[in-house]
């Protein structure tokens, strides 16, 4: 009689596992995303005996770990190895998703050739592609195809043979969704499929000292398929997006274990693949001759450098009886609650209007450094007041009024500086000790002095 398969009840969404099947998932409250997997034998493979990190240790004391910061290796891209914390670590996994024709498979072959040419072997393992349509496009690139080898292989088991006899310092897996270990029995793409098969791959990358890079699908609302803990198993996850201009593509790093969270880096799609965008404030600056009210640039901190955006602001009398708050790029919660500080502190009040936030270019705002620039903005467009186009205007907004100072300051004066503002509106806290050179800067405290400053430049 044969035995039994062993099954268990997994969130799709998060990865939390239970016996039995529910309706509501409790570790993060969806709905109807338990699904039933197969799980595989024990006796197939010994991957389950190792964790992620891929060796038994040993019991250390923390002040005999080694401090050595890991090996890199650079890709030639530079925007790329900003992403990535200063290259690639030698025995790393990372996890790059992004929409179907973003160009995740175009920049990770530009990347090893790039890094091929620097005279470290690389692999590309294909599962989606065949060999040819990749030759096709490594030929419309322009890269030297002679220095990258190429497998078409879907089994991760077989990945690794072939790795073991030609040692790869890169190895590229296109894409884990199609990947299948013989450790499940269910189908590639599965829950348990591809976080058994990532396991796999991380626990080989660390054994072996191999780099790999990963891709993977994304969902309908953006975010990258498969079980949460696909994202914890990996040391890197980048998302490649594109931008209202469909020209340019951004490279952000949401987890990053050897480098900075957040981090962005630019490109511009063209025929010979992508481009690295070197000064990327002057692309989300290309604002119109003709000045017009609601429009502000404000500083925003991105990683670990400094982002010129327009921030633009429409306020115009409700045709109806609730007025609709809309933000593009922007937390729509905020955007309420600054308009309670605005209304309650400033005195000007919206209630009965509508009002619509944008941020140009389709980059997110997610620090609150925009806050005085978005208030700024709905004040400029309710009363259609223009703010001169050399005003820069940054800075954090509590309950109370208090224009909050933000992290630094100094670097995002002298970016603004460098691209000839002359006017600067910031926290008081803010004001730097050394003068910006061009730059005139009123500090202030409250929003109702902000609003006056911008009357008295």
């Amino acid at each position: 009689m044969a035995k039994k398969a062993k099954t268990a009840y997994v969130c799709t969404e998060c990865g939390a596992e239970y016996p039995r099947w529910g309706g509501q998932c409790t570790a993060c409250g969806e709905w109807n995303v338990i699904k039933e997997v197969r799980l595989g034998s024990d006796t197939k493979h010994s991957s389950g005996k190792i964790g992620y990190a891929g060796v038994q240790s040993e019991v250390k004391l923390l002040s005999n770990v080694d401090l050595a910061q890991a090996e890199r290796i650079s890709t030639g891209l530079v925007e790329f190895d900003r992403v990535l914390g200063g290259g690639i670590v030698r025995g790393s996994v990372v996890l790059i998703g992004g929409a179907p024709g973003a160009g995740k498979s175009t920049i990770l072959l530009q990347v090893i050739a790039k890094v091929a040419s620097s005279g470290f072997s690389v692999l590309y393992v294909s599962g989606e592609e065949s060999l040819q349509q990749i030759a096709e496009r490594a030929h419309r690139l322009g890269l030297d195809a002679g220095t990258i080898k190429m497998l078409a292989e879907t089994s991760v088991q077989r990945i690794s043979d072939c790795v073991d006899v030609e040692k790869p310092d890169v190895l590229i897996i296109d894409s884990i969704q199609v990947m299948h270990t013989v450790d499940s029995d269910s189908a590639p793409g599965s829950v348990s499929q591809v976080r058994e098969s990532a396991s796999y791959l991380t626990q080989y990358a660390k054994q072996n000292n191999v780099s790999i890079f990963v891709v993977g699908h994304v969902t309908k609302d953006q975010s990258l398929a498969g079980p949460m803990t696909l994202s914890h198993i990996v040391d890197a996850q980048v998302v490649l997006s594109t931008t209202d201009d469909a020209r340019y593509r951004v490279l952000r790093s949401d987890k990053n274990r050897f480098g900075s969270v957040g981090e962005l880096g630019f490109f511009a799609m063209g025929s010979a693949g992508l481009k690295e965008v070197k000064n990327p404030s002057a692309m989300f600056l290309s604002r119109s001759d003709k000045p017009s009210s609601g429009s502000v640039v404000t500083v925003l901190w991105e990683g670990t450098r400094p982002l010129l955006v327009e921030i633009q602001a429409l306020v115009t009398e409700s045709q109806y009886g609730n007025p609709r708050r809309l933000a593009v790029g922007l937390d729509q919660n905020r955007l309420a609650m600054l308009l309670a500080v605005l209304s309650r502190h400033a005195g000007v009040f919206t209630a009965n209007d509508e009002i619509y936030a944008n941020v140009v270019g389709g980059i997110k705002v997610t620090e609150t450094a925009s806050d005085l620039a978005i208030l700024v903005g709905v004040v400029s467009s309710l009363k259609d007041r223009v703010v001169p186009q050399e005003f820069v205007i940054f800075g954090e907004i509590g309950l109370n009024g208090e224009i909050r100072p933000v992290a630094n300051g100094y670097a995002r004066l002298n970016e603004a500086a460098k691209h000839g503002f002359k006017k600067a509106i910031i926290p008081k806290a803010n004001a730097p000790k050394m003068l910006v050179k061009g730059l005139s800067i009123s500090a202030v405290s409250t929003v109702s002095e902000a609003l006056d400053a911008i009357n008295d430049f």
